[in-house]
């Protein structure tokens, strides 16, 4: 029993915390697409997109920190590892295609291939930018 809480309670903080990094990457997502596209974009549909792409990405640096052994503080190792990099990269490259899949213009065209790569790149940045201001 004690060990379903514990499931249980890892998928809601799971989901919790990838709501919170979906609603902060849509925030920077959406003006990004609404200038590379010239013309609105849907924001629920930013919003959902994100929230997949955080979710995946929140189990995938998950899923490598407990194969590195690096699941507490200090993360140095953890950051400078080669399979974190490559988890990155496959977490960009799947942000990517999420979001040119999933959104919408609202001439119901799906946005650029490009728009979508910049959004991520944006997103990408700026999470850089406070990891390592942070760490």
């Amino acid at each position: 029993m004690q060990t379903l809480l514990t499931l249980l309670s890892t998928l809601l903080w799971w989901v919790l915390y990838g709501s919170i990094a979906a609603l902060a990457a849509s925030l920077i997502a959406w003006p990004i697409l609404r200038w590379s596209e010239r013309t609105e974009v849907v924001f629920n549909r930013v919003y959902l997109a994100c929230l997949l792409w955080c979710l995946f990405g929140l189990l995938l640096v998950a899923l490598v920190a407990a194969h590195e052994g690096h699941l507490k503080p200090p993360y140095g190792p953890l950051l400078a590892s080669l399979p974190l990099r490559l988890a990155l990269v496959v977490d960009m490259a799947v942000g990517a295609l999420l979001l040119w899949r999933l959104i919408p213009r609202v001439d119901a065209r799906r946005i650029r291939p490009t728009s979508a790569c910049m959004a991520v790149a944006a997103v990408i940045a700026v999470a850089f930018g406070i990891a390592t201001s942070l760490a």
